[in-house]
């Protein structure tokens, strides 16, 4: 860890940068197995925001791993710093009064209250959408054909499967996609948001 580093404080605080720009900055936080519908829902919600003249961008686990963090593989300690950069990233854009829409499986309880926390130290909200599909039906999903390769032992350290994944206890959405569809969903999460006046 560096030392020899200053923390420079902004000209412009945080209400200051809300009412110039017409909107406050949040962090919304998908969570689920793979194939339960984080990245659709993300961005059904990503576009449904911005035409409401939101100022919104997704992060979408898949994504990031080709950037920010292609230096990283799928062990324990690689997905607690997947998760973390992440974290500190969304914070970043929801400093700068965006609506940050993150969508990564982050498995571990510890690393999304880590990313809670960290928001909640800055005073930026930070919301949790369990979304929410068994394992049977996100196998009978398996769009990439990734948990049959998990089931046959081509990939290693798989969610659900040969890694762990602990569901949300507390979440404050939380989306059964065996019930609601794509629309639903985005409808329960601007309900929320509009309910506490995030936006």
């Amino acid at each position: 860890m560096a030392t020899n580093i200053t923390f420079h404080p902004g000209s412009v605080t945080a209400s200051e940068r809300a009412t110039l720009l017409g909107q406050k900055g949040i962090t919304i936080w998908l969570t689920g197995l793979s194939a339960s519908g984080k990245s659709t829902i993300a961005t059904a919600l990503e576009q449904h925001l911005l035409h409401l003249k939101h100022f919104a961008y997704r992060l979408d686990g898949d994504n990031i791993r080709f950037g920010l963090n292609k230096d990283l593989g799928f062990s324990e300690k690689d997905r607690n710093e997947n998760i973390r950069r992440i974290a500190e990233v969304s914070k970043l854009f929801a400093d700068a009064s965006a609506i940050a829409i993150t969508s990564f499986i982050s498995p571990y309880a510890a690393d999304r209250q880590f990313a809670r926390s960290i928001h909640e130290a800055s005073s930026i909200p930070f919301v949790e959408v369990f979304v929410d599909a068994p394992l049977s039906v996100v196998e009978q999903r398996d769009p990439k054909g990734l948990y049959k390769k998990a089931r046959a032992g081509e990939i290693k350290e798989f969610t659900g499967i040969s890694a762990p994944y602990e569901a949300p206890a507390s979440p404050e959405i939380h989306i059964p996609t065996g019930d609601l569809d794509v629309t639903q969903s985005v409808e329960l999460i601007v309900k929320y948001l509009l309910d506490k006046g995030f936006i």
